[in-house]
């Protein structure tokens, strides 16, 4: 069966900074259930991509179609890549599976920005707050003319009136998405702990579509409190 676009989570049980993320309790659903229902609002076909039981027991409890995948992947993306590897399909949205508040307005321009550009790798952007530049767990991102981006950086780059926040959702051609993968990592990648600037070592190019929608990943025991505080106002 031939599909044009598919949305694929990556999802891993093993967590350092918030141990087992994906199953935590939020509002009376695990954490992964809100991405996967957000997710679908944009998306009529979605892949929870594991390589845990457990999370397949859950996903599939919700309903959720879900791809098994090895337990020896490095990044979300090689997750993703194996996920779609035997699926026939032209586009390919990586949806970090810790976002419960992403919108589904984001996806879909996100998906836009893929299908109508001739940049075979495609992510968002937002104007940055005063609080986000200095804080590292926040990554930026300065572009070019067309919004083609420069770098990618956990500092501020080169300061705060040009960078913005870097959304951490991504769409590929498939070909290139497994092109990409078997590319090896390079210093800078190394060094920033970010994947994405594997494609500009490599001479690619990423599309960066200014957004005016945010997410919210939860990382921590204090971003997880204060994503269950955003959804309790609702």
């Amino acid at each position: 069966m031939f599909f044009k676009i598919i949305g694929v989570i990556p999802a891993r049980l093993k967590s350092r900074r918030l141990p087992e993320k994906p199953l935590i309790n939020l509002c009376g659903k695990p954490l992964i259930q809100w991405v996967y229902e957000q997710s679908k609002k944009a998306l009529d076909n979605i892949i929870i991509a594991t390589d845990d039981e457990r999370i397949r027991s859950v996903a599939e409890g919700f309903g959720a179609n879900v791809v098994m995948t090895s337990n020896k992947h490095q990044s979300g993306t090689d997750r993703v890549r194996e996920a779609v590897s035997d699926i026939d399909v032209t586009y390919v949205v990586n949806i970090q599976g810790d976002q419960p508040l992403i919108p589904p307005s984001m996806i879909n321009e996100l998906v836009d920005c893929l299908i109508n550009s001739e940049v075979p790798m495609v992510t968002l952007k937002k104007e940055i707050t005063r609080d986000e530049v200095e804080n590292p767990n926040i990554v930026k991102v300065v572009c070019d003319r067309n919004d083609l981006a420069l770098y990618f950086s956990r500092s501020v780059i080169p300061y705060s009136g040009v960078c913005h926040k870097h959304i951490g959702i991504y769409g590929y051609r498939k070909d290139f998405l497994f092109k990409f993968a078997q590319l090896p990592q390079g210093i800078l990648e190394k060094k920033e702990g970010l994947e994405q600037l594997r494609a500009l070592e490599h001479g690619y190019k990423i599309k960066v579509k200014t957004t005016e929608y945010d997410s919210f990943s939860v990382d921590t025991e204090e971003d997880f409190l204060l994503v269950k505080k955003l959804m309790n106002k609702k």
